[in-house]
């Protein structure tokens, strides 16, 4: 008997006969699996993690490849432009190398969103939780009071308070004043998902088993209250940055030279912008593509949590 032969006789004897049905193993995917799998696939929310990455490089790691120190005052290189003297963004009107300055200002403005989130989203979790799940008069007295607050713009409640705390304007004062009043929509969405969410079959179970309230809140409410306070977490990045921009620009934000932010930055370049447009236009550039690609996250987040969502198969 030939090769070929014994090989077709193999592959005859291990093919089933008619009527006999093939067994097919199928690889179940967790809920987290599907999540990833899906965000993953999603060209939109890929791009603008693949920038916000870039981003952290450039603002944390770029400073030790290209060695010069932003606080280096040049005297004979003041407002050079790009590519001149060895100033690839150019200086300001000191000396500074403005590229240096983007990469501190990246920095500082990512540590004010950091500062922003930790502080702003347990508050928000909290008073939602609360208000959400024992309902009546907690969820009456907690979002009358956040009513109240919501009634004043939030920038000019953001105005006032560093008005009277000049010391605060530097990136730590300026995250803790964001985080301070920025939870207060995070606090209406757990809320709202909270009262959908104790109506469920399994949190009557739970109460049935005697699991106590904190267990129900901790165990079940939050982890299926999860996909929304994550999307909230990039918006509010987003917004927190927008917001840092603004005060600073107002004169309300960080006012230190030596603590710089893009903020900062965008504000000292405004002057400068028909003369040295350098120093408006790259921290601007930078400012926007940082918004830009945490929204881009966020709507990829958004749509990988969506359960209805078809467009890419899980």
């Amino acid at each position: 008997m030939t090769t070929t032969q014994a090989a077709t006789e193999a592959a005859a004897a291990q093919t089933p006969g008619p009527g006999v049905e093939r067994e097919f193993t199928v690889k179940a995917r967790s809920q987290r699996q599907q999540i990833v799998r899906r965000f993953v696939r999603n060209k939109v929310g890929m791009t603008g993690l693949v920038v916000f990455l870039l981003l952290l490089a450039f603002g944390f790691l770029g400073p030790l490849v290209y060695g010069t120190s932003y606080s280096t005052q040049n005297s004979g290189a003041q407002s050079v432009s790009p590519g001149v003297q060895g100033y690839p963004l150019g200086s300001d009107e000191i000396g500074r190398d403005l590229l240096a300055g983007l990469m501190i200002g990246v920095q500082r403005s990512l540590f004010i969103v950091l500062l922003f989130i930790v502080i702003a989203l347990p508050l928000g979790l909290l008073v939602g939780a609360l208000a959400g799940y024992f309902g009546r008069w907690v969820d009456s007295v907690l979002m009358r009071f956040v009513d109240l607050i919501l009634t004043v713009p939030l920038l000019v409640v953001l105005i006032v308070v560093a008005s009277n705390f000049g010391e605060a304007r530097t990136p730590l004062g300026v995250g803790i004043i964001l985080g301070l009043f920025g939870w207060l929509d995070l606090a209406r969405i757990v809320r709202s998902q909270f009262l959908s969410l104790r109506e469920k079959e399994y949190v009557e179970a739970a109460h049935a088993l005697g699991a106590s309230n904190s267990r129900i809140i901790f165990k079940h409410l939050i982890p299926n209250a999860l996909g929304s306070l994550i999307v909230w977490t990039t918006l509010a990045a987003a917004t927190a940055i927008i917001l840092e921009a603004s005060l600073t620009y107002l004169g309300f934000g960080v006012n230190n030279p030596s603590s710089t932010s893009l903020g900062r930055l965008v504000s000292d370049g405004v002057q400068a912008a028909s003369t040295r447009p350098w120093l408006f236009y790259f921290p601007g550039i930078t400012l926007l593509v940082i918004v830009l690609s945490i929204n881009l996250i966020g709507d990829g987040i958004r749509d990988a949590f969506d359960p209805s969502n078809r467009r890419v198969r899980a």
